[in-house]
């Protein structure tokens, strides 16, 4: 994939997700992903995925940054949410938080391959403190 045909389908792979269209999520991520090193495949990527909108109710997925380099892709994602009780350990109960997360992708065959990803989590402790 080119640059501009990578980072359209990751746009489209982030509109699957804000839309939670969980039938499409094969379109954009590989029947064998990983996931920060743990083989999840397609089913178990998508189970964490309803996971986080089950915690995380109003869950929306901001791109802040995007590069694309083929076959790789790297994004900052940017999330204004409020997460039901406990959210990465901390206490949030509900609370409106503002975080990031810094993602990195692999994509072979037009599809996620491999994700590795880190969240601020230190921005959420300052803000609950």
């Amino acid at each position: 994939m080119n640059k501009r045909d990578l980072e359209a389908a990751y746009r489209d792979y982030i509109t699957c997700l804000n839309h939670q269209d969980w039938a499409s999520l094969g379109q954009f991520v590989h029947d064998n992903v990983h996931h920060n090193g743990r083989r999840l495949g397609l089913d178990g990527y998508r189970a964490m995925l309803e996971a986080d909108y089950e915690q995380i109710p109003d869950l929306h997925f901001n791109i802040e940054l995007l590069a694309a380099d083929s076959p790789h892709v790297a994004c900052r994602l940017r999330f204004d949410v409020t997460p039901k009780g406990s959210f990465l350990g901390l206490a949030v109960d509900g609370q409106k938080v503002t975080f990031c997360e810094n993602a990195f992708y692999l994509f072979r065959d037009n599809k996620i391959q491999e994700v590795w990803s880190v969240i601020d989590k230190t921005a959420i402790e300052a803000q609950l403190g």
